[in-house]
């Protein structure tokens, strides 16, 4: 069985696509980006454009499961454009795949998408679990629910829908640490606003994991994408600086410092979102990284 994985090129798609070859299992992946299109037996690239509608077909062949990973990064400025790209480009890429799937003939039978933990409201005490209703009021909580509701149609053509509801990213090369690491590395760093808001991490060879997981156990429901163990902000960058070897000496952010400069994105570093692991956890699932010190440990020596 084939897998076809869109967003395969970012942080998380390259390393899902690679822990899924390491498994043997072949991937197909769709890019905006006809130079990222490359051919091979176990990795073949196929053009698409969801803002126009376009897409090669021939992607599904042989494909019995779709991950979902696409969408614009919301780490840029909220202006009423970007705001519509964020979304759009979500809806967009779930609306073509739908369509597609509908017209063609094809063995699909389960789809895991992603989604992110920026739909549950901010608390510093407050537990997440999956099951709860409420949405955050805001622009996150508007894009998570939004891009969900796009997912779950899938049921309506027979699949196995599974979503992932995503934890801040800790990887080397992409997601927030570099972010944090950078101004420590050169003894700027601190922590941001009050810095008691909860961050729920996972590593990402753990994210990785959890999508095959999910593909391999034929899941359907909404899972949250974290670890057994959220740190608060503080927390957080001090393990980075322990790492790294730096002191942490000047004061923390403002909140109205970050609002002043970020606007109303602020809210993506000023959030604190509680979120519990315990259902992938009921299911199954063991994490390779359940305590931060562990985790960071394994990127940064």
């Amino acid at each position: 069985m084939r897998i076809l994985i869109t967003g395969a090129t970012g942080l998380i798609g390259s390393k899902i696509t690679e822990l899924f070859q390491d498994n043997g299992i072949e991937v197909n992946y769709l890019t905006t980006s006809r130079s990222k299109i490359e051919k091979s037996d176990n990795n073949k690239g196929f053009y698409w454009n969801p803002s126009k509608g376009e897409i090669d077909t021939k992607c599904l062949e042989g494909v019995g499961a779709i991950i979902n990973l696409a969408g614009a990064s919301v780490f840029q400025p909220w202006t009423s454009s970007n705001k519509k790209k964020i979304l759009k480009s979500r809806i967009d890429s779930l609306d073509l795949l739908y369509k597609t799937l509908q017209e063609n003939e094809h063995e699909v039978g389960q789809l895991v998408s992603a989604s992110a933990i920026g739909i549950y409201s901010s608390s510093t005490h407050k537990m997440h679990y999956e099951e709860e209703q409420e949405v955050a009021d805001n622009f996150l909580g508007e894009v998570s629910e939004k891009w969900e509701i796009a997912a779950q149609k899938f049921s309506d053509l027979g699949l196995r829908v599974a979503i992932v509801r995503i934890g801040v990213v800790l990887a080397k090369d992409g997601g927030a640490l570099p972010q944090i690491a950078r101004p420590i590395k050169f003894n700027a760093g601190t922590s941001l606003g009050s810095g008691q808001q909860w961050q729920s991490w996972i590593h990402v060879k753990d994210l990785a994991r959890l999508f095959l997981f999910l593909i391999s156990t034929g899941a359907e429901g909404v899972f949250n994408g974290v670890a057994p163990n959220p740190v608060t902000n503080e927390d957080l960058t001090r393990e980075v600086a322990r790492v790294m070897e730096k002191k942490l000496w000047l004061p923390k952010v403002p909140a109205f410092a970050l609002k002043l400069v970020m606007g109303e994105m602020a809210s993506v570093v000023l959030g604190s979102q509680l979120v519990s692991s315990k259902k992938v956890e009921d299911a199954g699932f063991d994490f390779l990284y359940v305590n931060l010190r562990q985790a960071i440990n394994d990127i940064y020596k």
